[in-house]
């Protein structure tokens, strides 16, 4: 393995606390964020000044008070802030500075977004929390408010927004386009919302760091369970229970007798949880009339007889060989008439038995969908029910086979607000519509095996930040004239047949991540990569013995990329870097 950007040396750095200046230009870059220059007015200044002042130069501590202090305008509020700032640790001589403004944040959060962040205080520890999934999980506990004219997932998607500008929640991650993908808590912040769990009777971490009262269990509304025997049997008796979130990898067993009394369950979340159910227990649980949401993915669950449910994400994955190989899911089996939910946003991923295909197209506020076992034969039922689905924004269509064919040419336009779009089999042609793609920002074709260049198709689609391209092409050559205005990521796995890749200058001038793996006749580095200026990252794995040679590499032509990796085998690949891989990003 070889890695151009790992010959640093690593010694212990002492961080010291923010200059004078460094602090006010981070707390005006907070708190001011709206205004043109990030500055402060000249009415709010004396105050602004002095409670810089109490952060004695620490940065998280900064960014917390900024984050308070951006949504208020009058020297009033300023005045109430600095008020209850001092109060607080006139009477909390103990508390820390940096704990003072966190829960002085948190106080000044309106209660919908308290209850929000509370919520993620039930992840584990440094746990990176998906955003979807997250906002699934507030909309079916209730905390999201009606606004007219405004879907629930809009009015959760402010609020994620909210408790990012105001800190409360850290951006782990973003996808192509700048959209966070996943936040994190501080730790700090997080003990500070773990005591507020308790003492506002709002849920229970079980994690085994401390003891937990029966009485606690019994009462609680939420319950994430971070450490088990494996068995949740004892959990039997929370009769008030809304909530279950499971974090545990081992084996874990229900009973029957348990999951009968939770009536008031309106969220179960089990997503890579090695959970094994019978389908009576499962449908003692699915059919409470609250159960909403249900992530049930990377389980052994094979069966769903709920009619209840507001949320359905219900896949596992299982990937044969190595990295560059067929990729197979493996779906949930309905067995009720699914075009009952007719309020569903989300259905991920479901098997194409029976008549279902049809069903789909009466379920028309659906706005992410993934379907699995497609045949040939279900083209037309399928295109016709993706034609009445006019709210989707995020659809995967998978053949199970990769020596099938994918079949989509009969739809006549795309949905219009279409932003993702994933095909997983082999295709004839690229379909007729991509052209039509106006809004799509994420492409994944895996297993295509076009025999005609997609490349000219795709370049022209003004908004696409991501492409996957999967053993999608058997001809010699990729060329990419130009295009790809606001591409940020680009992933070539499997081109077994791939001899050459040429980058015009101009072609793809934001792009950031490019990974190519398992092209076995490629034998150099793409030529033009000197173009990319603003490449951060490459990744070159499972790559021909002709490339092994390092010396063959012309490494002018590499220097301006700040992090270069050729790894002769993706099971060199260093563990923190598997984050990279394209495939989680195009399933979920």
């Amino acid at each position: 393995m070889v890695s151009f950007s790992s010959n640093v040396r690593s010694h212990m750095l002492t961080i010291k606390p923010l200059k004078n200046e460094e602090a006010w230009d981070l707390f005006c870059m907070k708190a001011f964020f709206i205004n043109p220059d990030k500055s402060c007015p000249e009415e709010l200044k004396p105050l602004a000044l002095e409670l810089v002042g109490k952060c004695d130069g620490l940065p998280l501590a900064i960014v917390a008070l900024g984050g308070v202090m951006s949504s208020k305008k009058s020297t009033s509020e300023w005045s109430s802030v600095w008020d209850s700032l001092n109060w607080q640790l006139n009477n909390n001589p103990r508390l820390e500075i940096v704990k003072s403004i966190l829960l002085l944040s948190f106080n000044y959060l309106p209660s919908p977004l308290k209850y929000c962040f509370l919520y993620c205080c039930l992840f584990p520890e440094d746990y990176k929390i998906r955003r979807e999934r997250l906002i699934r999980l507030w909309i079916a506990e209730g905390f999201i408010q009606n606004v007219d004219r405004t879907t629930p997932n809009e009015v959760a998607e402010r609020y994620f927004m909210e408790l990012t500008l105001c800190s409360m929640l850290q951006v782990g991650s973003r996808n192509a386009c700048g959209r966070p993908r996943a936040c994190q808590i501080h730790d700090l912040l997080r003990e500070i919302g773990i005591s507020m769990l308790e003492r506002e009777k709002f849920g229970v971490v079980y994690d085994g760091k401390i003891k937990i009262k029966e009485c606690q269990l019994h009462q609680t509304r939420r319950l994430s369970i971070q450490i088990t025997n494996g068995d949740l049997q004892s959990y039997g008796n929370m009769r008030r229970l809304r909530s279950l979130l499971v974090f545990v990898d081992s084996f874990v067993s229900f009973s029957n007798t348990s999951l009968s009394n939770l009536k008031l369950m309106r969220s179960l979340d089990l997503e890579n949880v090695a959970i094994n159910i019978s389908p009576e227990g499962l449908g003692t649980l699915f059919n409470l009339r609250n159960l909403e949401s249900l992530d049930i993915i990377n389980t052994n669950v094979k069966e769903l007889p709920s009619e209840n449910l507001y949320h359905l994400i219900m896949w596992s994955k299982r990937i044969a060989n190595n990295l560059g190989d067929f990729l197979y899911l493996n779906g949930v089996q309905v067995t009720f008439k699914i075009s009952k939910l007719k309020k569903l946003p989300v259905l991920y991923y479901i098997e194409a038995k029976g008549d279902i295909i049809r069903q789909l197209g009466s379920m028309t506020q659906l706005r992410r969908m993934g379907i699995l076992n497609l045949r040939e034969a279900d083209e037309h039922d399928l295109c016709s029910s993706i034609l009445n689905l006019k709210l989707i924004r995020t659809l995967r269509l998978c053949v199970n086979n990769e020596a099938d064919f994918l079949r989509v040419d009969a739809l006549e336009t795309p949905p219009p607000q279409l932003q993702k779009l994933g095909l997983h089999g082999k295709l004839e042609r690229v379909p007729h519509w991509f052209c039509s793609l106006q809004n799509l920002t994420s492409l994944g074709l895996l297993g295509s095996r076009l025999e005609e260049d997609p490349l000219p198709h795709v370049a022209v689609l003004p908004n696409l930040g991501r492409v996957t391209l999967i053993n999608s092409f058997v001809g010699e050559n990729l060329h990419f004239y130009g295009g790809f205005a606001k591409l940020k990521e680009l992933y070539l796995f499997k081109f077994p047949q791939l001899k050459g890749i040429i980058i015009e200058k101009g072609a793809m001038p934001d792009i950031q991540k490019l990974w190519i793996d398992s092209c076995f006749a490629l034998d150099a580095v793409p030529q033009g990569i000197e173009f990319l200026t603003n490449l951060q990252i490459m990744w070159l794995t499972n790559f021909s013995s002709s490339l092994i040679d390092l010396k063959s590499i012309d490494h002018s032509k590499l220097q301006h990329i700040p992090n270069v990796n050729i790894i002769d085998t993706i099971g060199e690949l260093p563990q923190a870097q598997t984050h990279l891989c394209p495939y989680s990003k195009d399933l979920k």
